[in-house]
This record gives C-alpha cells, structure tokens and sequence, in this order.
C-alpha cells in the first residue's frame, strides 16, 4: 500500500495551495482519508477526512473555513487550503483508515496506512 501525497511547496502568506493524495494497493471504497499535518516541533494536527465514499466532509479545530477536502474525478483525496498564514507550515500528512467516518477520522490511532508527507512552507 502506497498513499502519494503531493502539491506542497513554498507559498506567500494570503495564497492557497492545492495538495492531492492518490492512494495504490488498496480498494479506495474501502478506505477513508484524512489529512494530518504536523509543525516542527509540535504535535500531530488532525486537519480533515472524507468517509470511504467520499462524502461527509469532517474539519478539525483549527480555522475550519480556509481548509476543503474533497475526492477528485481520478479519486484521488484533496486538500484545498485557501488564504494561507506562516503558521500553516508544517509536513502535511495523508492517511488512510478503513471504512472511518465522523469522528473518528480524527483518531491517529485508528490510521492503517500513512502517506509520507508532503513540505508547505509559508512566508509572510
């Protein structure tokens, strides 16, 4: 099982970046996404997730407006995250948890499978 996840890079303050996670290896219908992300020396933040059919949309705590998960026409999962601020960056993570939804796509613990990251760096 393989999750991709890519579209990070370095961005002014006030932009919006588009980051994708296309998963190999395992049924996507079977499997909710979430997206973590995690600051140079802070804890892991739970920032999204999309149920194993690409509906119900969940949103962590933190500025909930500015972030849309979503599942694309090649079902890949989609993060949009708009008018970006510094202290978004940070490694943003996809995941994989098998047939999550709600809340518990927020559990790290109940993740099957993690993607290996993706950089988002913000300047102000």
């Amino acid at each position: 099982v393989q999750l991709q996840a890519s579209g990070g890079g370095s961005v002014q303050a006030g932009g919006s970046l588009r980051l994708s996670c296309a998963a190999s290896g395992l049924s996507v219908d079977d499997y909710a996404r979430s997206w973590f992300r995690q600051a140079s020396g802070q804890e892991r933040e739970f920032i999204a997730g999309i149920n194993w059919a690409g509906r119900s949309p969940y949103y962590g705590d933190s500025d909930k407006g500015r972030f849309t998960i979503s599942r694309d026409s090649s079902r890949n999962t989609v993060l949009l995250i708009k008018n970006l601020k510094p202290e978004d960056t940070a490694v943003y993570y996809c995941a994989a948890l098998r047939y999550g939804n709600g809340w518990q796509l927020r559990d790290a613990d109940a993740v099957n499978y993690w993607g290996k990251g993706t950089l988002v760096t913000v300047s102000s």
